[in-house]
């Protein structure tokens, strides 16, 4: 039997909040949007940071993340469209360019890029 979590969504850019239910095998940006709730997206397969959010409370899983390093993971971001639910939840949107300079900031202009990207160094 599949388990359902309630996941709270504050929009921070919007200023509006969203419960929704989600299965443990289901993504919640996917289940958010077939209960009628907008948020942001782009690439929709966990690539960019276009919805990511911070997680207030409880828990997640997302293997597929490979567009949030393991830093930004552990403090405790995710990125909704490929995020399965673990527990109930609470999470905040994230501006994507916030999370983006979080992320690459320290690398981009300053020279250290030679080759890829630095999603796996720290």
């Amino acid at each position: 039997m599949t388990r359902s979590y309630s996941v709270r969504i504050h929009y921070r850019q919007k200023g509006t909040h969203h419960t929704v239910q989600v299965p443990e095998d289901r993504y919640i940006l996917h289940s958010a949007e077939n209960q009628g709730v907008e948020l942001p997206f782009a690439c929709r397969n966990g690539a960019c940071t276009s919805c990511a959010v911070r997680v207030v409370s409880g828990e997640l899983a997302q293997p597929e993340a490979v567009g949030l390093s393991p830093h930004l993971r552990d403090r405790g971001y995710a990125l909704l469209c490929v995020s399965y639910p673990r527990s109930d939840l609470e999470v905040e949107t994230q501006d994507e360019d916030e999370v983006y300079e979080l992320q690459f900031g320290r690398y981009f202009g300053k020279g250290k890029i030679k080759v890829g990207l630095p999603l796996d160094e720290d």
